[in-house]
């Protein structure tokens, strides 16, 4: 995959008011973005966001009337993060399943998706460009306590493979993102161990100027990542042993 230099380039965040958004945001511009694009569902959560390189625009990902303004408005974006997310944490049996999974899937899929069909043909205008889908290694294996996040996280992780080989032909680069825990705002009750936002936001960056086209940004990522492509099966054997052993 092609390296893609970030210094001087035009970047989009969506989910840039907070958490790992916020992260990559302000690494974006500590490695001299030329403009970056900083959306939010409610722009007034980045107005103490200071810098002339940065154009706010309201985005909510559910919308397909905003996603389309946004993209209109980004005429020139080279980088896209595709990052916002939502996690509601519900049982596959429990009284609000259904809707909290269509919730997820409408935010962590469909979301994704619906930039993608918009981005593709802006980027084809802008040399290729590249997209960066922010997913989880809960979309690899899924995690039980959190059945129908990793399930869109599995749909997002399908998507981006899709994505990668039909853009190509374009010159769009496709970068999977799999984090471990991220220390955020939609973590916050997980009593795990977690990585720093802005650790994580340095390894993704520095994975896309890599070219290294599925990028595990922390230590439980890389070591989750190595035990997948070793056995999938052993892995989720792995993940229920440690689910019963926690539920003991």
């Amino acid at each position: 995959m092609t390296k893609r230099k970030i210094r001087g380039s035009v970047a989009l965040v969506t989910g840039a008011n907070r958490g790992l958004g916020r992260a990559l945001t302000e690494e974006l511009l500590s490695r001299g973005v030329k403009k970056l694009y900083a959306t939010a569902r409610d722009p007034q959560t980045l107005r103490d966001l200071r810098d002339e390189r940065i154009v706010v625009l309201r985005l909510d990902v559910t919308d397909a009337d905003q996603v389309r303004t946004a993209i209109e408005a980004a005429s020139d974006v080279e980088i896209v993060f595709s990052n916002a997310g939502a996690a509601l944490g519900t049982s596959i049996i429990g009284p609000s399943a259904h809707e909290h999974a269509q919730h997820e899937m409408d935010v962590n899929y469909f979301g994704p998706l619906r930039l993608l069909q918009r981005l593709a043909p802006t980027l084809a205008r802008n040399g290729g460009g590249a997209l960066v889908n922010v997913g989880s290694v809960a979309g690899l294996s899924n995690v039980p306590f959190l059945p129908t996040y990793a399930a869109s996280k599995a749909a997002l992780h399908s998507l981006t493979q899709a994505a990668r080989m039909l853009l190509s032909a374009q010159g769009t680069s496709v970068f999977g993102v799999y984090p471990g825990p991220i220390d955020t705002d939609m973590s916050r009750a997980l009593a795990i161990p977690k990585t720093a936002a802005r650790d994580v936001a340095i390894t993704i960056l520095d994975g896309v100027e890599a070219g290294q086209e599925d990028i595990f940004p922390d230590l439980y990522a890389a070591e989750f990542g190595r035990s997948f492509e070793a056995s999938p099966k052993a892995l989720e054997q792995q993940i229920a042993a440690m689910m019963l052993a926690t539920a003991a």
